[in-house]
């Protein structure tokens, strides 16, 4: 007798397998990773790219051929990134804090903990923490041809400030 088990398959549906087609398809597809909390090191925001006191955290980035990548990033009040874009755009999930977001030519918007920002792709702009409380957001980007972010000139505190 042939024992099937039934799984989820790729656009929601399910399908009955046998054990060795089971697990033929999760050698395909791969399988579950789970990167622990505390299981890396916190780095900062190197002063290159960010003004003021930053730390990263659970850096991810997914493998080929997912391009997904990300971290939790805490800015100090003050601290905030140097103007940048991203070829395939980002999206900034406020979980913490009071920040602020600027695109160039637009105004400085303030974000909130559960504030979803999206940066189209090529949009030059900026982001950090308010002038008196930090901030941490989960900063998602896709990679196009291994890149996934453009470093520009740093904010000038009177861009900051205004």
């Amino acid at each position: 007798m042939i024992t099937r088990r039934r799984v989820l398959v790729a656009g929601g549906g399910f399908a009955a397998l046998t054990a060795s087609e089971a697990a033929a398809t999760e050698q395909m597809t791969g399988s579950m990773e789970i990167k622990r909390n505390g299981s890396h090191p916190s780095g900062n925001g190197p002063a290159e790219y960010f003004t003021g006191s930053v730390r990263i955290d659970s850096r991810f980035q997914a493998s080929e051929p997912a391009r997904a990548g990300g971290a939790f990033v805490t800015f100090e009040p003050g601290a905030r990134t140097a103007w940048h874009r991203h070829p395939l755009g980002q999206t900034l999930i406020v979980t913490s804090g009071l920040g602020w977001a600027q695109r160039e030519g637009g105004s400085k918007e303030e974000i909130h903990p559960g504030d979803v920002v999206w940066f189209p792709p090529g949009e030059k702009h900026w982001h950090g923490a308010t002038a008196t409380t930090a901030m941490t957001h989960i900063a998602i980007a896709e990679a196009l041809e291994g890149k996934n972010v453009d470093w520009l000139e740093k904010v000038s505190d009177d861009q900051y400030r205004r």
